[in-house]
Parts: C-alpha cells; sequence; structure tokens
C-alpha cells in the first residue's frame, strides 16, 4: 500500500517528515540494536550475544605416546528432508511432543517419540556407509522472519522464527590423546549439554558458540560474527564409557567426560569421542536463537544435543581400527 505524503515543498510536507522517519529508526533499532544486540520480540536478552573478540581458543590436551589420534568422519547431509519433531526418545521415550521444543535431526529417518531399538535398526538413514544412528540438537531460527512454531496440541512451545538448515553439518569421531579407544555398544546413548542449565546451577554446560573460519574458538554466549563468517555449534560427546550399559537414569552417569588431560575416570573406558560441528550462513548482522524450554528464554547456555548408536558391530570395529591406527577415514572407508 502506497502512502501519499504532502508536497515536498508545503509546511505539512516538513511537519509530518519526522513521523516516517523516527518510525524507521524506531523499526531498525527494534531489529538490530542501537549497539549491535537483537531488539526484536522474544528475542534473548542483548547481554547473551558477545563479539567474535569475545571467544577464547580451545587446546586439546597433547598426545601422549599411547594415544589414539586418527579420526573418522560420516557424512549424514545436513537435514535436507526436513526431519523435524518435538520428541526426545532418551529422555522422554514413547511422550509424543514431549521435548516441548523442536529438534532437528540427521541420520535415522524415522526417530520420534516411539521409536525402539529394533525400529531404528530397521530404519534408513542419511548418512552414508549405511549409520543408521540418529543425531539430534534443538533447531536454530532467526529471529527477523516468521516460521512454523511446531503446534503441540492447542499450543505452541514458544520458539518463534523461521527454523534454519544448517549450511554443513560435520559428524566426526576423534580418538583419545592418552590411550587408544574401545568401540562403543550399539544403541548407546549420549546426550551432551544441559537444557534446563539457564535455571539451575549446572554443571553440564557443553554450550561452544562460535563463528565459521575460527576453529576452536568458542563462547558460551550467541556470537556475532564478522563479515562472510557465520555463526556456528560445536557439540562435544562424553567419551568415557562405565563398559556395562547403554543409558543410565539420569542419561549422564554411564557415560562422563575425560578430565582436562584426557583420562578417563576409574572404571571406565574410552570410545570414540563424538564431535558435531554445525555452520548456518546468516548475512551479518542476523539475529538468532536456538529453540528451548520456555522457562530457558532461548538462553545460548541450554544448547544440547543427543546421539544413539545404531552402526552395525562391524562398522564400529572399522570406525575403532581407523583412529586407533593414526589415520583419518571417512564413510565407506574400509
Amino acid at each position: 500500500m502506497w502512502i501519499k505524503l504532502p508536497f515536498a515543498k508545503s509546511r505539512m510536507f516538513w511537519g509530518t517528515l519526522p513521523v516516517p522517519l523516527g518510525l524507521a529508526v524506531f523499526l531498525g533499532v527494534l531489529t538490530f540494536g542501537a549497539d549491535g544486540p537483537v531488539r526484536v520480540p522474544d528475542a534473548p536478552a542483548g547481554s547473551t550475544y558477545v563479539n567474535m573478540g569475545a571467544t577464547v581458543p580451545v587446546q586439546r590436551p597433547a598426545a601422549g605416546p599411547d594415544a589414539s589420534t586418527g579420526s573418522y568422519t560420516v557424512d549424514c547431509g545436513r537435514n535436507e528432508q526436513g526431519h523435524y519433531n518435538m520428541d526426545n526418545v532418551v529422555i522422554s521415550p514413547g511422550v509424543v511432543n514431549g521435548a516441548h521444543h523442536t529438534h532437528d535431526y540427521v541420520g535415522n529417518l524415522s526417530t520420534d517419540a516411539l521409536s525402539t531399538d529394533r525400529s531404528l535398526a530397521a530404519a534408513g538413514t542419511t548418512c552414508a556407509g549405511g549409520d543408521r544412528s540418529t543425531y539430534y540438537w534443538p533447531v536454530l531460527r532467526r529471529l527477523d522472519r516468521t516460521g512454523e512454531g511446531h503446534k503441540a496440541g492447542p499450543g505452541v512451545h514458544g520458539n518463534t522464527g523461521e527454523a534454519v538448515t544448517a549450511s554443513s553439518v560435520r559428524v566426526e569421531f576423534r580418538g583419545n590423546p592418552v590411550s587408544s579407544v574401545v568401540g562403543m555398544p550399539r544403541f548407546l546413548r549420549l546426550i551432551t549439554g544441559d537444557p534446563v542449565a539457564a535455571t539451575t546451577e549446572s554443571t553440564n554446560v557443553r554450550a561452544q558458540w562460535g563463528c565459521s573460519g575460527y576453529p576452536d574458538r568458542f563462547t558460551r554466549n550467541y556470537v556475532r560474527c564478522p563479515q562472510g563468517s557465520g555463526p556456528t555449534r560445536t557439540l562435544d560427546f562424553p567419551s568415557c564409557w562405565n563398559g556395562l550399559t547403554t543409558d543410565s537414569r539420569d542419561h549422564r552417569t554411564h557415560a562422563e567426560f575425560p578430565a582436562a588431560d584426557g583420562s578417563c575416570p576409574p572404571a571406565t573406558f574410552p570410545v570414540p569421542q563424538l564431535r558435531v560441528t554445525l555452520t548456518y550462513e546468516l548475512p551479518t548482522g542476523t539475529p538468532f536463537a536456538v529453540d528451548s524450554f520456555p522457562e530457558q528464554r532461548r538462553d545460548p547456555v541450554t544448547d544440547h544435543a543427543i546421539f544413539v548408536n545404531v552402526m552395525t558391530e562391524d562398522r564400529m570395529a572399522a570406525l575403532v581400527r581407523c583412529i586407533n591406527g593414526g589415520r583419518h577415514c571417512a564413510s565407506g572407508s574400509p
């Protein structure tokens, strides 16, 4: 709709001009913020966004003489199939819409609240080489666009914005700097991060936000990336397994994180360490936030991810041989 303004030389023109100009400035501040942080409805607090310079380099422990220095990457695509739901088969099995936010998946094409080990083992997958494992995390949304809220019954979970498909998803299994690794059991469940970290004194925060082109520089805050760089999420999983069970009551005590030097706690065994790196191509200054429980207010510290290993024993054995042998392999490698 066109709005007809008074003639430019009239007094009415100069009297009314501040109104549209002021509105434009006001809307600009709402979207981008006068000092950079986001100011759109339902956006997290501006203090949760930091510039790239605030990120901190993270160094891996030095490899010892018995280290397993190889790696194994699995190409699972980036969810081009649009596999989304509000389920969490590990935390809330059998409860449809039990996650109260939307998850983004690669790997197993069937994963939902009603999945079982048997159904996962029989399903199709987006991963090359036949890996039927499931990898999932909360979606990232652009807050300057509207999108499907993924309704749960008569209501919605409250996370607004357009869900963004990652420009790349890197799934990598890495070795241990202290020793060789043993294979993960089939149907092992692993979780990283804490979805309620914003409202608890959590020791499980594992959020690592960064920018593409700056590997191993992370912060727990959302990052404003420089021109030509997009936001990244690096999700590192626990890699010290108790050798007994594929899950536990809290979904954590059966698999722990190693110490700072890479060594595993007593009575645990090093398994391949899973790292998932998500990269997004967003224009500089685009407001974004991760999905969360409503009371977590989309705080970046709540970032988390879950993995269910559905690799066959032969595939896992090949992965372990590659890592322990110091090689760098990819999906389909012998």
